[in-house]
């Protein structure tokens, strides 16, 4: 079944993962994507950009793992599903913004390799032991500048 709800954006963080736990010990982080688009102005063939910000939130072992492997500056691609939330602030004054809910998060391949290690799933109910299933976990890539020769269209281009 289609979701209704559902958003997939490649960019890079701008701030590293901050891993909090809820009152019952689920983990949640937090952390922030630049996304930029690049064009070329028709009238006047100057090249133009623009960046867009979104504020990501995940769950449990995807959070845990986030946070351990992704750092600022990381190029991911986040899939998911946007949430509104509102509140009132201590003013009165009302409030409400729009985040990304991950489902999924995936370093990007374009200018960094990574390396794969795999974590075996533990579940609370069991006393740690394990199922026998996996999960991954992304090591943290060392940092590279994309090749001078990228540049020909905004597909090629580093974002930052």
């Amino acid at each position: 079944m289609a979701q209704d709800n559902s958003v997939s954006i490649v960019g890079n963080l701008t701030r590293e993962p901050e891993l909090r736990f809820t009152p019952s010990g689920q983990a949640t982080a937090t952390f922030g994507i630049a996304v930029n688009r690049t064009w070329t102005d028709r009238q006047s063939q100057e090249r133009r950009e623009s960046t867009s910000f979104f504020d990501v939130v995940c769950w449990g072992t995807l959070a845990e793992n986030a946070a351990t492997s992704l750092a600022r500056g990381t190029r991911v691609v986040v899939t998911g599903r946007l949430d509104q939330r509102s509140w009132e602030t201590p003013d009165g004054d009302k409030r409400s913004k729009v985040e990304i809910t991950a489902e999924e998060i995936a370093p990007s391949l374009r200018w960094a390799t990574v390396q794969v290690t795999r974590n075996e799933r533990r579940s609370p109910d069991n006393n740690g032991e394990s199922h026998g299933m996996h999960e991954h976990t992304y090591q943290r890539p060392a940092a590279e500048p994309a090749p001078a020769s990228y540049g020909a269209s905004h597909d090629d281009e580093e974002p930052f």
